[in-house]
């Protein structure tokens, strides 16, 4: 089980559109701002591995035409955000946005979000932890991402939140953004290096 929960831990506190995205709403509207957004993530999350562990997401997927279509939309979209983020200049602007997002937004974007359905495939895929017992496996196992997840996410959302207080320099904060969108060019590298195998 510690082994399970330190695979959870260092694979959702790494950047990826979920925590990167909470930290950009965090830093556009504040903390608890930023609640409900995280609330749709928590939820996108939580029905991604649903879907994997019931096994929607590997119907779906089995169509290659269909799996392609969505390669290709989600990669897409998170390198639109990269690219907005990279070229927001001296202004933090992890994700920008006008309005805030609400749960919705969070939910449509763990749909979309390739790192979910690879992180979670991983979970449940691999570490066993109790030989014919699936059941309470799979039930253990979401307690234990959810025990990990909240608290990340949360911590990302403080830190954006805690940069919006802050009066940056712009050269600090444009560093920030090539980072954010650099960690979000690397998620997209690795579904495409993911999708090719």
């Amino acid at each position: 089980m510690f082994t399970f929960a330190a695979a959870v831990f260092f694979l959702v506190i790494t950047p990826g559109p979920g925590v990167l995205s909470a930290a950009g709403v965090g830093a556009a509207f504040g903390f608890r701002a930023g609640l409900r957004y995280l609330l749709g993530l928590f939820l996108g999350s939580n029905m991604v591995a649903l879907a994997v562990v019931s096994g929607l997401a590997a119907l779906i997927l089995a169509d290659p035409i269909i799996r392609t279509l969505l390669f290709v939309a989600s990669t897409a979209y998170l390198l639109y955000l990269a690219l907005r983020i990279a070229f927001a200049g001296a202004k933090l602007a992890f994700i920008a946005a006008h309005s805030q997002p609400g749960i919705l937004a969070g939910v449509m974007l763990q749909a979309i979000n390739p790192k979910a359905y690879a992180v979670n495939t991983s979970f449940f895929s691999g570490f066993p932890i109790w030989e014919g017992a699936l059941a309470s496996e799979v039930l253990w196992k979401f307690v234990v991402m959810n025990l990990v997840w909240i608290p990340i996410h949360l911590a990302w959302l403080w830190f954006g939140g805690a940069l919006k207080k802050m009066d940056l320099e712009p050269h600090v904060q444009r560093r920030i953004n090539f980072a954010m969108a650099a960690s979000m060019l690397l998620v997209v590298i690795l579904a495409a290096l993911s999708a090719l195998r």
